[in-house]
């Protein structure tokens, strides 16, 4: 195939950015690690927990925190309001958030709360700096597609610039650090990360391919210490931008306009700022970043046990090895000194403008920020001239002759060709089509959808609703719409998706299209003509316009007589809007609006995702004429989106390239994964249209003869297969079945051998999509496999199922490196002639070498061992636990493997119990030695091993005897492993006898392995294995075991404990999958729940999981339901099938598409074209009966599961489902799209569904999702440093790891919406809530965008949100955001649900501070119900309640039921925390106090009775809550806990506020100074006023 040009621009940028290094060039790591401990594979700091920790747990449990946090996390959590005497109060300073008080206190607090919250470098970040420098970042904007296909994609400049400039009130208007919306900080990125501006291997820079460039990934994040560099450059760009990377790294001091002392002009050659130093240093210490191979670190072999090491390595290695590399990497730094600087534009017919760039930059990503602009967007031919010289558009700004501050560039417009027509026409089209949210609703481009700004109403923050704050209170109406009430049962389906106003998109014209006098004949194309459009203005004016080389004009065409000659006037214009503003009065002034508001929209609004998010819902929308829209469609877009006409992707030769790529330092790796996700997320775009090409008939089979099942297709230098078992190759594995699910198997097994990624190893692309009930796998082809037989090419392993075995050196070798990782034992199995093979993976694992000389491995469909609960095997005993449980049982397939997650937790496991046996028996050794000899105690002679292991450990002075016998254990199996001479006997048994019994391969070290083999049928091992083979079947039936014995409880144990709280099916599955569970043992876990004491309290999982178990069974019906449909019936089934399976209706007749469109002489010819049946017809017969009884027949015999319901009305009334939810979750399952309108499930007259509800049909696609290993390691060590109450140290962590994510994923990704999560907590915490605020609207946006609109995850997101909304001040909003939380949930679950229990005394509280004092009840004791059926009613969670639900009570001065509330509250604490605990002293005080009040109350009551009118009336009180005690209790009930401070951590923090004013106030006035430190003074003098009490850290909500 060769290589593409993709090769050669890969090589080029690697050119550019490793540029050959003198020879006297320092080391080219980055000098911000040290020089790393390389034994040491997993990052070493990290407990354990944290490793083991879900993929993110928001943050690690609480119990894992040290500090002064060891009480029970209920307990901490439930720790009351007012603590003033210990002066336990958040970091709120009161006056800031009552209304009214205006911004003046909270900017007070804000620049009050600097001395908490300590963020990371601030280098030139004034807001007013920010001003300035916004429009130098906007330069940094960068992604280099000329023609910028999909507005999607554009990248958010200008919206920033003016948020920056919003942002600016006060010099304390916002922390120090982080820039405002999509957060451009002002210093872009650090150190030679800037190298990495390749965002994606693009072919040719020019190519759009590269969506998720089209935001730097600098957005949103503050700059972290480590990065002690000033660029205002992003490393989003495709280019080299090589700042020579052999000079270390950069500081350009001028790059902040108002710069803080750390930049002083005359510091430019100033290595570091001295603070950075001090911080550099600090840093070291702590990271020790491993170089290890980015993937293996978690999955070493003994993977999580490293971290036992942790601390110990992290003494040993960390700090010696850092040490030195200290000194070396400050050598490293060299400076260069570039400095940004200002340039005037000159455009036609605007004023001129400045800008700010970098030296970095090339000059096309200035083409990138005029294209983007508001003034300039509609240019997009044009080239930049200085002094009349053309700069070439790949050049960097350094490398021009005579570019400098202040330079005029001037723009001048060049003639088009059709190729630069065509990217015109395509970007005012997207510019007209900006706001428009059809594309997110069909699923293309990576567009998605987004809510958030329909309930913020515009933007939050500075330029949101904070204008109205001082008469907010007034104003805020808080009905909620009458569905979201508590105990309402109606479950609306259009306000998933509101009317978002910007979407009546101002018409700018009827049509734009492309003319039918296409293409021009040739005597006009010598005349200049290009192409010909067709306008119909809004006036309903018709006119043909002609492209030319000069630009766009009127000709004299109409619809059907051809005058290519200019029209009088004929407006030549270069930009095809200018002709349009000329012609169209209404498209000028709706063209302009549009664009102001396109501007105005939140950038993550518009950034294009990196993989495609569905929506199940969509709105009835007119299909508008669109010639690009129509043209993609048409030329399939293949030759096109690459702008290499005539040349599709080599995806094959990408795709192990980028993984060729090197990989020695963070540099490196960053701009490798960065390359490898960017070409995946292409690659997944590409299979996924080729796979719904293929199944729609749209592509030729490359052997079209064969029967359909059996056809294979190539397109776009993509393989693709169907999912069925082609030439009875899985005949002996379950057929079809087998077949089905051999790609998700081979899917997992290329995401394993990925993540262990061994150099010289290469898998293939592989990509799974389930498309209209068919299974299509595709594939990226190795080259040169076409020409050749099968047999002649697979040297390695087995075609036809271990009859013919063949093996290889150099594949044993490659493969060897992955068995430790992965736990796959090398073995010998016979082949047909009785001959001995190793092996070092499964028999089908084939290995192939392309004619490019690289090794392939594919078929990785059993790189895990097999699961024995669903394989009988004659002969074979199963353990007493699996039989129990009713198994083995026979599964429709013999595929059944053992999940990864399973096979690391087992190893674990045991472990864990290895080194319990050998400590018991040294304990019983070093006893029986302290019996017979007293001269070894002084420890002085130490012939001994075990005695000589002992020493290393007490020297340290921290053994104590629980940890003794571990520890010595773990050095003697190191002594053991590494060298044999030192050890005794009687050791060398221990540890023998302690391999033998945890079943480990070798017997001087644990080393558990499996054999992929065992119990494969038709592979046979060689007699001399015999017992080896006996010991593999054993440790695969104890893994089987362990998986019912301890990891389904498990599971159980933490749905209780409510670690795990699942709200739907997906995170239900999540949640099985993390702990190694497959998804057939679901029924094995329901059953489990049902008989688990304490039913009730799983009340919650139970339901999901019933309603999991009926859609996937409904699922597996409709799979092949669907097979027997051809096109024009299809929505006819599917609404047929809907309602089958939730209609009341009792007898739905399916509507056959109409007769006359089917003529009977077309049919009989295309029979043999339809996959599957021949009767097209036999799907409109199935009734409801038959489908519910399939549906019970099939959760029996997939998940053993016996279901009591024969219709969808009798599972909604015995398992108290919804059908809102069933529809929801089957809808997601199938890819159906559906009409959003209000549905009739219950009506018994018609049926709920017709074929005009059912919109679209879409690909469900599985794939392989990179990962960004070093980012990955810098937020979990965060999140360990979080955790153990290290918050400054965490927050930078998540920050550098924030930064990192940017540099691989772009902007969008679940990961980095995770981590926006975490710092906004952490800014909440640290009393930054403005910084919260803007963090945690990212994340929302991000989580909508990326996980869906009503994803579980998005739930929580609005919640927190509006949290840190009350917070600001903004309580209409919080409001609103709770109330749309609110109403998610009860869409995708319901409103039993414990989750609900908090978001409703969220509500309530809220209600509260506003003085809604009825509805607030309601939610309260909604609250109060679920908490109590939840957490039992003896819980302090319902405690907690019962005080809430009193406070309203008191409020209304119903002190009867407040008074009866408390007094149960109280009960609880006393029984819970005994008498002296602070919270029953406060409850009972706070009963006195009701007492006095209700006493009170009677008597003026009393007297009114007796005196009648002029009764001595004395006034009551009445309290109104204060916003602070209110936002006290959210916090409480949130979770969040601020740590009253001792009179030390006072004088600490006085230290730190001063020495960060010296930093950085040292430009202010002396005033502020003293205010500080009489502030400080302040809170030294009364260590209980509220703004003291820093938070150390909190529990997971």
């Amino acid at each position: 195939m060769g290589n593409s040009l993709f090769a050669n621009c890969c090589r080029q940028v690697t050119d550019l950015l490793f540029q050959p290094r003198s020879p006297g060039s320092p080391d080219e790591r980055s000098p911000l690690l040290p020089k790393s401990p390389t034994s040491c594979a997993v990052f070493p700091e990290m407990p354990e927990a944290a490793q083991r920790a879900g993929l993110y747990p928001d943050i690690i449990p609480s119990e894992a925190v040290t500090g002064s946090l060891q009480k029970g996390t209920e307990s901490i959590q439930d720790l009351s309001e007012t603590k003033d005497k210990e002066g336990m109060v958040a970091v709120c300073d009161r006056s800031g958030l009552i209304p009214g008080a205006g911004t003046v206190g909270l900017l007070r607090q804000t620049e009050a709360s600097r001395a908490v919250t300590v963020l990371p470098a601030d280098l030139g970040d004034r807001p007013a700096g920010l001003v300035d420098h916004a429009q130098s970042l906007e330069a940094c904007r960068s992604c280099v597609k000329l023609e910028d296909s999909g507005s999607a994609h554009r990248s958010c400049r200008r919206e920033e610039h003016m948020a920056a400039a919003d942002g600016s009130e006060g010099p304390g208007a916002r922390s120090a650090g982080q820039g405002r919306v999509a957060g451009r900080s002002d210093t872009a990125v650090g150190a030679p990360d800037t190298v990495l501006k390749c965002r994606g291997p693009a072919p040719s820079p020019g190519s759009p391919g590269t969506p998720s460039s089209a935001l730097p990934s600098s957005v949103g994040k503050t700059l972290p210490a480590q990065s002690a560099v000033v660029l205002p450059v992003s490393p989003g760009e495709v280019s080299s931008k090589a700042q020579d990377t052999s000079a270390g790294f950069v500081t350009e001091p001028t790059a902040c306009p108002n710069r803080r002392s750390s930049c002083d002009p005359d510091s430019q050659a100033q290595v570091l700022p001295s603070k950075q130093q001090q911080q550099k240093k600090k840093k070291k210490k702590k990271l020790p970043l491993p170089e290890h191979q980015s993937g293996v670190a978690l999955m070493n072999g003994s993977g999580p046990h490293d971290s036992l090491k942790g601390e110990k390595d992290a003494k040993q290695n960390g700090h010696e090895e850092a040490d030195p590399g200290e000194d070396g990497n400050d050598q490293e730094v060299i400076v260069i000194q570039d400095t940004g600087f200002t340039v005037k534009i000159c455009a036609p017919g605007i004023e001129p403008f400045s800008l700010q760039v970098s030296p970095q930059e090339m000059v096309q990503e200035i083409h990138q920020v005029l294209m983007d602009r508001e003034d300039t967007c509609h240019r997009t031919c044009f080239s930049l001239q200085l002094d009349g010289n053309v700069l070439d558009n790949f050049a960097e700004l350094k490398t021009i002759e005579g570019l400098q501050e202040g330079s005029l560039l001037k723009v001048v417009e060049e003639p088009y060709t059709v190729r630069e027509a065509r990217i015109h026409v395509r970007h005012i089209r997207d510019l007209l089509k900006s706001l428009d949210p059809s594309d997110a609703f069909n699923g293309v481009d990576c567009n998605s959808l987004s809510f958030l700004s329909v309930f913020t109403e515009g933007d939050l923050g500075d330029s949101g609703k904070r204008k109205k704050k001082g008469t907010e209170m007034e104003q805020i109406d808080c009905t909620p719409p009458e569905h979201i009430l508590p105990g309402s049962k109606e479950r609306p389906l259009c306000a998933l998706q509101p009317q978002n106003r910007d979407w009546k998109p101002l018409q700018c014209l009827k049509v734009l299209t492309m003319s039918g006098w296409n293409p021009p004949p040739g005597n006009r194309k010598m005349h200049g003509d290009l192409m010909y459009l067709y306008v119909i203005t809004v006036e309903d004016r018709h006119v043909s316009i002609t492209a030319s080389t000069r630009g766009f004009y009127l000709n004299q065409s109409t619809a059907y007589n051809f005058n290519p000659k200019p029209a009088n006037p004929s407006f030549l214009s270069h930009s095809l809007v200018e002709l349009l503003n000329q012609i169209s009065p209404t498209f000028k002034k709706n063209f302009s609006a549009l664009q102001k508001k396109r501007v105005q929209r939140h950038p993550f609004e518009r950034i294009a995702t990196p993989f495609q998010v569905y929506s199940w819902t969509a709105p009835q929308a007119e299909h508008a004429m669109d010639c690009v829209r129509a043209e993609d469609a048409y030329t399939s877009r293949l030759g096109y989106e690459e702008h290499i006409p005539g040349q599709t992707r080599d995806w094959n030769e990408e795709l192990q390239t980028t993984r060729e790529l090197p990989r020695k330092n963070l540099p490196e790796r960053l701009l490798r994964e960065r390359a490898i996700f960017k070409v995946h997320s292409d690659f997944t775009a590409a299979a996924t249209r080729g796979a719904m090409a293929v199944i729609d008939g749209n592509v030729m089979a490359i052997n079209p003869s064969e029967e359909t099942k059996m056809q294979m297709f190539i397109w776009n230098n993509i393989f693709f297969s169907l999912g069925f078992d082609v030439r009875d190759h899985y005949k002996d594995f379950g057929g079809d079945v087998a077949a089905y699910v051999a790609p998700t198997n081979d899917l997992n097994g290329v995401r394993t051998y990925n993540a262990v990624d061994v150099e010289g190893l290469y898998t293939l692309g592989t990509v799974v999509v389930d498309y209209r009930g068919y299974r299509v796998t595709a594939q990226s082809i190795i080259p040169g496999i076409l020409e050749r037989e099968q047999e002649q090419s697979v040297i390695y392993g087995s075609i036809d199922f271990g009859k013919t075995v063949v093996s290889h050196p150099k594949y044993l070798e490659l493969l060897e490196k992955t068995s430790r990782p992965l736990k796959i034992q090398k073995h010998k199995v016979l082949n047909d002639k009785n001959e001995e093979v190793e092996l070092c993976s499964s028999v089908e694992c084939k290995g192939i070498i392309g004619n490019d000389g690289r090794h392939y491995i594919l078929d990785l469909l059993r790189t895990f061992p097999p699961d024995l609960n669903f394989l009988p095997v004659e002969g074979e005993e199963m353990p007493e636990e699996c039989k129990k449980m009713g198994f083995p049982k026979q599964h429709r397939h013999k595929l059944c493997c053992l999940r990864q997650e399973l096979v690391d937790a087992f190893v674990e496991h045991r472990y864990l119990l290895f080194m319990k046996l050998a400590a018991l028996q040294l304990m019983q050794q070093k006893a029986n030695k302290q019996e017979n000899s007293a001269a070894l105690e002084n420890g002085a002679s130490a012939e001994n091993g075990a005695a000589e292991s002992e020493r290393p450990e007490s020297e340290d002075g921290k053994i104590d005897d629980g940890v003794t016998g571990l520890d010595q254990v773990k050095e003697l199996a190191e002594t053991i492993a590494s060298d044999d001479g030192t050890v005794d006997p009687k050791s060398r048994e221990v540890i023998r006898n302690a391999c033998k019994a945890v079943g480990s391969i070798s017997d001087t070290s644990f080393d558990i392995r499996f054999n992929p083999d065992i119990f494969s049928p038709g592979v046979r091992f060689p007699e001399s294995s015999k017992e080896e083979v006996q010991d593999q079947k054993q440790l695969l039936k104890d893994a089987a075991a362990f998986l019912l014995s301890c990891q389904i409880p498990g599971l159980v144990k933490d749905c209780l404990d409510h670690t795990v709280l699942p709200m739907d099916g997906a995170t239900l599955a999540e949640a099985m999958h993390q702990r190694g569970i497959n998804m057939r043992y679901l029924g094995k876990v329901i059953n489990f729940i049902t008989k688990t004491p304490g039913r009730a309290q799983l009340d919650h999982i139970f339901k999901i999981g019933i309603s999991e178990l009926i859609t996937r069974s409904a699922k597996h019906i409709f799979k092949t339901y669907l097979q027997g449909v051809e096109l024009s019936g299809l929505s006819a089934a599917i609404s047929h099938f809907l309602n089958c399976f939730l209609s009341s209706f009792p007898n739905p007749i399916a509507h056959l598409p109409a007769d006359e469109l089917v003529s009977k002489k077309k049919n009989k010819k295309r029979k043999n074209r339809n996959l599957g049946n021949a009767d097209n017809t036999a799907w409109a017969s199935m009734t409801p009966q038959e489908l519910w009884k399939n549906i019970c027949s099939e959760a029996k015999n997939y998940f053993d599961f016996s279901l009591e319901c024969e219709n969808a009305d009798q599972a909604a009334e015995v398992y108290n489902l919804q059908k809102i939810t069933l529809l929801r979750e089957i809808s997601l399952k199938t890819g159906v799209q559906i009409l959003l309108k209000e549905y009739n499930f219950d009506n018994r007259h018609k049926p709920t569904f017709t074929e005009e509800d059912i919109l679209n049909i879409f690909p469900v696609v599985k794939h392989v999702n990179p990962k960004a290993s070093d980012a990955f390691h810098f937020f979990q060590s965060g999140q360990a440093k979080v955790q153990q109450g290290f918050l400054k140290e965490g927050c930078e962590l998540i920050n550098e790891a924030l930064n990192l994510f940017n540099n691989v994923y772009g902007a969008m990704h679940v990961e980095i919406c995770a981590c926006l999560r975490l710092l906004a907590r952490l800014n909440y915490i640290m009393g930054d809530y403005s910084e919260a605020l803007s963090n945690q609207q990212k994340a929302v946006l991000m989580s909508e965008r990326v996980l869906g609109i009503e994803h579980p995850n998005t739930i929580q997101e609005y919640m927190h949100l509006a949290l840190y909304c009350f917070a600001n001040s903004q309580l209409s909003t919080a409001l609103n955001l709770l109330y749309r939380a609110r109403y998610l949930m009860l869409l995708v679950f319901g409103e039993d649900h414990p989750e609900m229990a908090l978001l409703d005394n969220n509500i309530g509280l809220v209600l509260h501070g506003v003085m809604e004092y009825d509805l607030s009840l309601r939610f309260l004791e909604n609250a109060l119900a679920i908490s109590s059926k939840y957490h039992g009613s003896k819980s302090l969670k319902v405690a907690l309640s019962h005080h809430l639900v009193a406070r309203v009570y008191e409020s209304k001065a119903e002190f009867r039921s407040a008074l009866q509330h408390e007094k149960e509250g109280y009960t609880i604490y006393k029984n819970q925390l005994g008498e002296h605990h602070e919270k029953t002293k406060e409850s009972s005080e706070y009963l006195k106090y009701l007492t006095q009040q209700a006493v009170a109350l009677q008597r003026t009551m009393n007297e009114i009775y007796k005196n009648g009118s002029n009764a001595n009336i004395m006034p009551l009180k009445f309290t109104a809550p204060s916003m602070a005690s209110v936002l006290e209790q959210l916090n409480i009930i949130n979770g969040i806990l601020f740590i009253p401070l001792s009179q030390k951590d006072l004088e600490n923090l006085k230290a730190e506020v001063q020495r960060r004013q010296q930093l950085q106030e040292s430009m202010k006035s002396g005033e502020q100074l003293e205010a500080e430190d009489k502030a400080v003074e302040e809170k030294e003098a009364e260590p209980s006023m509220p703004s003291t009490a820093i938070p150390l850290t909190q529990s997971s909500a």
